[in-house]
């Protein structure tokens, strides 16, 4: 387990910090640990190929994307920009031991808590399908 999971969210590093790390995290009571303290209730996810809603939803589109591609590793490949409770950052999506297969830029807005209350993703890249 990663320390960052364990860790409660409590700034917009944090926050990513352990949103990054429930996208690697496997194990099904650890990741929803994650979620909790890095999603608020409703929350909710959205980007060109996926959609989700609540800490359920999210749990679910993870555990998809894991059984997908396993092996695969989400990185944050820049700093954390924030303000007025809206952030972005660049990530990468890969084989662990490997190159990235997937880049993109999320936006994110967080709930008063600092917790996520909606993350909008772009895919800068990706192969072809």
């Amino acid at each position: 387990m990663s320390d960052s999971i364990a860790t409660p969210s409590t700034t917009p590093d944090a926050t990513v910090e352990t949103y990054v790390a429930t996208w690697n995290e496997t194990d099904a009571v650890r990741r929803k640990a994650g979620i909790a303290r890095a999603w608020a209730e409703d929350g909710r996810y959205r980007d060109p190929l996926m959609a989700s809603d609540g800490h359920a939803g999210i749990d679910a589109m993870l555990a998809a994307v894991q059984a997908r591609f396993p092996g695969f590793v989400l990185r944050r490949t820049s700093e954390v920009d924030s303000h007025n409770r809206q952030l972005r950052f660049s990530w990468s999506l890969g084989p662990e031991a490997g190159p990235a297969v997937v880049e993109g830029v999320d936006f994110c807005a967080l709930a008063t808590d600092g917790r996520l209350e909606s993350v909008v993703g772009f895919i800068d890249r990706m192969p072809a399908t």
